[in-house]
This record gives C-alpha cells, structure tokens and sequence, in this order.
C-alpha cells in the first residue's frame, strides 16, 4: 500500500511541476511587500515569504526544476555508466582493469564533496550541477552493469553466439545489455531520489539554481533564518524535498522487489 501511494506521490510532483505553474494564478515573482511573512490563508495556502511572494506558485516551479535536473542527471549517468560497465565486463583484462581505476578514484572522494567542488570552480548555475552530479553519478551505474556482465556474459547463449561468430558489438548490444535493463531500472529510480536531494542541497549553499529562479534548496536556506516568526518558509520546501525524495526510493525498493522475486 505505500509503496503504491509512492508511485502516485511521484506521478502527483510530476503533474504538479508540469501543470502547477499554468494551474496556480499567482506570479511566483510577485512581490506582495505589504503582506511579507503572511501565514497560509485561502488566497496562499502555503503563506508567503520574506519578499511577498507565493509559496506555492514557487513550490511548482522548484518542483520542475528539480525533477529536471533529475531527469538529466540520471539519463547522462545512467547513459555514460552503463556503456562504461558494458564494456569493462565483456572485455574484461587490461580494458576492465583501467576503467575499474578511474571508477576506484572517483570513489574514494565523498561524492557530494567532489561535486560542491566541481561547481564551486565551474561557477554556480543549474547547468553546472547537471555535470557535477553527472561526473560522480555514473560511477555507481558502471559498478553494477559491471558486475552483471560478468555473470551474464558466461551464459550458454552468449557462448552459442560468440561460437557462431557474431561480433562482440553485436552480442552486447542485442543480448547483454537488454538483459541488464531491470536492474538499471532500478537505479535509475534511486537515483533521481538522489540526484533530487543534491540538487537541493547544492541550491542550499548557494551553489545551485541562481535567483530569482526558484529552488527547493535555496527556499529552505531563506526560510531557516524564520524558523521562529514565520516557521512556513522552512516546512514547505522540506516536507517538499522529504516527500519527493521518500517517495522515489520507495519507488525504487518497490521495483525492485517486483524484479526480483527472490526477495
């Protein structure tokens, strides 16, 4: 049950960013001066913040930043790794050992510190969290395409089509990698949850999306300077994060679980 109230959660965040900003009549801009800090009413349900300006109508737009940016993330990582894996596993010897060194270097730096860098010397802007997050996110999807190559790579019908001489483009591209969607499926699921929590927390520090531009990280780091007088500011943008994030990793177990039915 809520692992299916997951997958609505999910659909609900995808719709809302989506449509939320044409459905919401308030400007997310709008700055109401005369009604800064007002607490949720009928007109903002979420209240507003220090300048004025809809919670809510903001709420959508961030929510449409994040899920971009997730979406990117995880294609351009996905994409990278699972070619990378692909083919350290089948080729394996000196191939398999290179690629598994840089995997090995990249690994052995904190994964959010590398990418807090990455953009501190690129230059704070979405674009450049896009390919901080897409630098350290592929490592994790090579490892595990990796590993399933060299199990699937030894089956009898990958043997048959090697002994019939099918070229070893042709085998990865119509045997293997096919067999190893499921489980990058599943990763791919995760990572969203995570590439939706970098996000925020590069936006947090200022390292992320840039004003006036919404984000659910820098919507927290302004509202945690009210947590007293006008504690909305801080709780919308949170639950927001916590929400999506719960929810796409719940999405993930809950696939995962339905792949393997071993578990």
């Amino acid at each position: 049950m809520m692992r299916r109230l997951a997958f609505l959660v999910v659909a609900g965040a995808a719709a809302f960013a989506i449509a939320g900003p044409w459905i919401i009549p308030s400007d997310p801009n709008a700055q109401q001066l005369a009604l800064r800090l007002a607490g949720p009413s009928w007109s903002h349900p979420f209240g507003l913040d220090e300048l004025g300006r809809d919670i809510l109508a903001r709420l959508a737009v961030g929510a449409r930043v994040s899920l971009l940016v997730g979406l990117v993330v995880v294609s351009v990582s996905a994409t990278v790794g699972v070619l990378v894996g692909a083919v350290a596993g089948y080729r394996g010897g000196i191939v398999d050992d290179l690629l598994g060194r840089v995997m090995d270097v990249l690994l052995a730096f904190p994964g959010m510190l590398l990418a807090i860098a990455l953009v501190a010397v690129l230059g704070p802007s979405v674009g450049h969290v896009v390919i901080a997050l897409g630098v350290i996110g592929w490592v994790g999807y090579a490892r595990l395409v990796r590993g399933q190559v060299l199990k699937i790579r030894e089956f009898e019908y990958i043997q048959a089509a090697r002994a019939l001489g099918a070229p070893s483009l042709r085998i990865l591209v119509r045997h293997v990698l096919p067999a190893t969607l499921a489980v990058v499926t599943v990763q791919a699921t995760l990572g969203m949850a995570g590439a939706v929590l970098a996000e925020a927390s590069l936006s947090f520090l200022g390292l992320g999306v840039q004003p006036p531009t919404p984000s659910w990280g820098a919507m927290l780091d302004a509202g945690r300077s009210h947590l007293l007088d006008a504690p909305h500011l801080a709780i919308a943008p949170g639950a927001a994060i916590a929400f999506m994030v719960l929810s796409f990793n719940m999405a993930g177990d809950a696939l995962r679980d339905r792949i393997d039915q071993r578990l």
